[in-house]
C-alpha cells in the first residue's frame, strides 16, 4: 500500500485505491456508517480526512 499522509484530505480517487471498492458501494457504506463521511470543500467538491481513511483501515 502506498504511504498516507497523517493528516491533510483525500479526495474519491484516492480512498477508491486505498479502499477497493467501486464508488456506488462506497457511498452507500456512507449512508450506513460502514465508512467515513466526506466533508464539503465547495459545492461540487467532497473530500475525506486522512485521518479517518487511517482509521478505518485500521479497523479493517
Amino acid at each position: 500500500m502506498s504511504h498516507l499522509s497523517e493528516t491533510g484530505y483525500l479526495r474519491l480517487p484516492e480512498v477508491l485505491k486505498i479502499i477497493p471498492v467501486c464508488k456506488t458501494v462506497w457511498w452507500e457504506g456512507i449512508k450506513a456508517g460502514k465508512y467515513p463521511a466526506g466533508v464539503k470543500l465547495s459545492a461540487r467538491c467532497t473530500a475525506w480526512r486522512a485521518e479517518d481513511i487511517q482509521a478505518l483501515i485500521e479497523r479493517m
